[in-house]
């Protein structure tokens, strides 16, 4: 499994564009109300979700949303359901963060998980699962009420939060690249880009395969560009079911594959022009 680093894809010749500024988290929790969490480290995670303290929390960073899980309900039952599944061990790493959660439950292959940063009260939630009702698949919905904002990539959130998700989906069996969106307190959905360069890797370490790793990052535009029609035609709404590209959008894709060919760093940024142009943002993630 590549382990990407963040950054614009690559993209031809195109100059990498600059990345922008940490989300701001509102209402933190104290931490002397997260510290119960560290007697739980190596536990199952069914031990803590057990806890009333923990389910008070879930409560306060739920977003009141409906959310389509299987069929319509409240985004508090679907995480619930996605939490029942088979318990991975809780996670903690340097004495702060804390990720509990499962690696897969009976209903659309659902899983989820629930991250902690006990000294900053930061608290993000994850729900993944395979809709089964046309709509781009698989998908994984992060969400938390301590986000206000309706424009989001994965650069700005936490990168010990980025490394612990990437370790979630390995041991849950995760897909590497997935249809990603997140859910703040307004209770929406927006698409949460793939922002990561699949060929990107640590000047100490060998280079991936440019074949393979070019094809991730293709993969992630035409993944970010589905995501981001679909959030466009149903606007935005959490509980969005079935979708058709309509005839304009499929003529594009005919465009752009004549247009390319084989070439992926032609496709790759014809393709996040058109997530930004559906998105309206600069970083392929929407303005307010």
């Amino acid at each position: 499994m590549f382990q990407p680093c963040a950054g614009a894809q690559g993209a031809g010749s195109a100059a990498p564009e600059p990345l922008p500024p940490p989300v701001v988290f509102q209402n933190r929790i104290p931490s002397n109300q997260l510290a119960f969490l560290n007697d739980y480290a190596n536990r199952p995670s069914s031990a803590v979700f057990k806890d009333k303290r923990f389910r008070n929390l879930m409560k306060q960073i739920t977003p009141r949303t409906e959310y389509h899980y299987g069929r319509d309900m409240p985004l508090s039952d679907a995480s619930k359901s996605v939490l029942d599944g088979a318990p991975l061990p809780v996670d903690m790493r340097d004495g702060r963060y804390v990720l509990v959660g499962t690696r897969g439950g009976p209903y659309l292959k659902g899983r989820g998980f629930v991250w902690f940063d006990i000294e900053e009260g930061v608290v993000l939630g994850g729900v993944f699962f395979h809709p089964v009702n046309g709509e781009p698949a698989p998908t994984l919905a992060i969400f938390s009420r301590q986000l206000k904002v309706d424009e989001l990539s994965m650069s700005q959130l936490p990168v010990a939060f980025a490394a612990a998700v990437s370790e979630w989906s390995a041991g849950a069996g995760v897909p590497p690249l997935t249809v990603r969106y997140f859910i703040p307190d307004d209770g929406k959905k927006y698409v949460l880009v793939h922002e990561e360069d699949y060929c990107d890797h640590p000047v100490n370490a060998p280079a991936p395969p440019q074949d393979e790793c070019q094809q991730m990052n293709a993969d992630a535009a035409d993944i970010d560009m589905n995501a981001a029609y679909f959030m466009h035609a149903t606007h935005n709404q959490a509980n969005a079911t079935a979708w058709m590209l309509d005839p304009d959008q499929v003529a594009w894709v005919g465009v752009r594959d004549q247009t390319c060919g084989t070439v992926l760093g032609c496709r790759i940024r014809i393709t996040r022009e058109r997530t930004r142009l559906l998105l309206g943002g600069p970083h392929g993630v929407r303005r307010r």
